[in-house]
């Protein structure tokens, strides 16, 4: 009997301790290209500081860029709103 309970708190351990998959986007980056197919590995490749520069290093693969939606320092690059004031 003591042998079943060690061998299922043993087994409960393994399955708290399993690993989990890393985060996709990388918050430092504002940009990310996902790059599709078997060939070259269907990934998302978050290294880049503009739109432009993600398009030049996809130019040709099958890739598409799109906005990190987990970039760390979003506030600063988002667009100032103004609001007019009507007195």
């Amino acid at each position: 009997m003591k042998r079943i309970v060690f061998t299922m708190v043993m087994l409960s351990g393994l399955a708290v301790f399993t690993p989990v998959s890393a985060q996709t986007y990388d918050p430092r980056y504002p940009v990310c290209m996902h790059v599709y197919g078997e060939r070259i590995g269907d990934r998302i490749d978050c290294i880049f500081t503009s739109i432009a520069q993600c398009q030049a290093t996809a130019n040709g693969l099958p890739a598409t860029c799109l906005v990190n939606p987990y970039f760390a320092n979003a506030a600063e690059f988002a667009p100032r709103r103004y609001r007019s004031r009507t007195w």
